[in-house]
């Protein structure tokens, strides 16, 4: 009756459940890490595994326009992640 799924999209499944607990992880670095540069590199990691995550659900839920979300995430937080570097580097971003 309700959603059934094969046992490949349970692994998935779980996998998306242990990735969304180690992002919190991440979240607390993202926070309470001791310098910018574990702050950045948390944030990123962050921003890496939400494109998974999101991959997963485009598999599970046989929905590939998921996919396409991922990717333009995953270039914002590339461009994100070069535009906080530059800044860290010189002070500004020019």
């Amino acid at each position: 009756m309700g959603l059934e799924f094969t046992f490949l999209e349970n692994i998935f499944i779980a996998t998306g459940i242990i990735l969304i607990l180690a992002t919190f992880f991440c979240l607390y670095r993202a926070v309470v890490g001791p310098s910018e540069a574990d702050r950045v590199v948390a944030i990123n990691i962050i921003g890496t595994k939400t494109v998974v995550i999101i991959s997963l659900i485009a598999f599970v839920l046989k929905q590939e326009f998921f996919l396409d979300v991922a990717l333009v995430y995953a270039l914002i937080s590339f461009v994100a992640t070069i535009g906080i570097a530059k800044y860290m580097e010189k002070g500004a971003l020019e």
